[in-house]
């Protein structure tokens, strides 16, 4: 009998994809969409996903551009037409000009956050967020070999980001730039113009990289989120079509970015990605032509967000201001000593899926969940229902 043959061992996956830490977010979705398959009534309260559909008028765009036959590469910075028409609108919404040669199209902001941090920063670079902030900053400086610098935010401080903290923790060890997020997720909180303004003073005092995370802007249920343009010009601005402008799976966002960089990030998205999808671009310069639709799917995002917070608030539930975005930030302390254990008993015992806490912190993240009003308003009024009957009958920690 012949010997079996020696399978050599499989190569080990690198040491960096190790430091990069799940998705909650994500994966509660998996869960939830698993029980959904298997009959269960599932309340989807987990993702920032627009529950409307894309407008009208990108979607009659992209199948024209379809039926033309036509579709293929871009130049790597995007369809000139869609660069001059997002430069226009910097104009048009904030009174800032800023010229198309310094917009980039991307795929999507995850893949502006890539060419960003690329561009800006190099090996072992120190970069200051918020925290509570979107998951997905800190893995990808970890995967860069970069490191996340946490600036705590809490209620106490309105839930924002502040230069004198930023400078406080410059002071301890050098930091190479800072990265705000306004309205933020997890919270919807909006920064302030001065908060916007001191923070670009501070990186320009000390030769720090200054980028604004608005991807979230269009999303406001009071005063609308200032640009970091408006008062730091050499800020870079990433920004999307998903959640304004309901276009989640069409990978589709944008960079402004600096003079000095646009030719590297050229350089890089030439290799990385080569161009963003020739559909998407197409559908995204007509996007801006659906306000009407877009600001009627704004409208309800405001009634879900105040079926939510009064819901939240009768049930002596503390929730960040959520004036922006389409999220609601909780304490869940009293009634759980870790969030992850009520995400998941709140899933298996109400059909209810949210997101823990620990996504978006991981000092102080297993006291808070966060719950998206993106849905519809009767996923809103049955989630809430079903979280005072789960509050009323579940056995959790008092």
């Amino acid at each position: 009998m012949s010997a079996l043959p020696v399978v050599p061992p499989t190569p080990a996956p690198s040491r960096r994809t190790a430091r990069v830490a799940p998705f909650l977010a994500m994966d509660v979705l998996s869960a939830a969409r698993a029980k959904a398959r298997q009959g269960a009534d599932i309340m989807h309260m987990e993702i920032g996903q627009p529950s409307a559909p894309t407008p009208r008028r990108p979607l009659e765009a992209a199948r024209a551009a379809m039926a033309s036959g036509q579709i293929g590469y871009t130049e790597a910075l995007g369809l000139p037409s869609l660069r001059e028409r997002i430069a226009r609108s910097y104009q048009e919404l904030y009174g800032v000009s800023v010229g198309a040669e310094r917009v980039i199209i991307t795929t999507g902001s995850s893949g502006g956050f890539l060419l960003a941090f690329l561009a800006a920063f190099e090996t072992g670079a120190r970069i200051a967020c918020a925290c509570p902030g979107y998951p997905a900053y800190r893995n990808i400086f970890n995967a860069l070999e970069m490191e996340t610098v946490d600036i705590p935010v809490g209620a106490e401080g309105g839930w924002s980001m502040t230069a004198a903290a930023i400078a406080a923790e410059s002071r301890l060890r050098p930091l190479d730039g800072v990265l705000a997020m306004s309205p933020s997720n997890p919270t919807g909180v909006i920064a302030r113009p001065n908060e916007l303004a001191d923070i670009g003073a501070l990186c320009r005092e000390q030769g720090l990289w200054l980028i604004s995370d608005e991807i979230y802007h269009g999303l406001h249920y009071g005063a609308p989120a200032s640009t970091a343009l408006a008062t730091a010009p050499d800020a870079i601005v990433v920004n999307s079509f998903s959640k304004y402008y309901c276009m989640t799976g069409w990978r589709i966002g944008w960079l402004v970015v600096p003079p000095a960089l646009v030719r590297p990030i050229e350089r890089l998205a030439q290799s990385l990605f080569i161009s963003t999808p020739f559909l998407s671009q197409v559908a995204a310069e007509a996007a801006f032509d659906a306000v009407d639709e877009l600001e009627a799917v704004r409208a309800g995002y405001a009634r879900n967000r105040e079926i939510v917070l009064n819901a939240l608030a009768d049930l002596g539930l503390d929730a960040a201001p959520a004036d922006g975005a389409f999220y609601a930030y909780v304490d869940v302390s009293r009634h759980a000593a870790d969030s992850m254990d009520f995400c998941r008993r709140f899933l298996d015992e109400a059909g209810v899926a949210i997101t823990p806490g620990a996504d978006f912190d991981p000092h102080l993240g297993a006291r808070f969940a966060r719950f998206s009003f993106a849905g519809s308003q009767e996923t809103c009024v049955e989630g809430m229902a079903r979280l005072k009957t789960f509050l009323q009958t579940a056995s959790l920690r008092a």
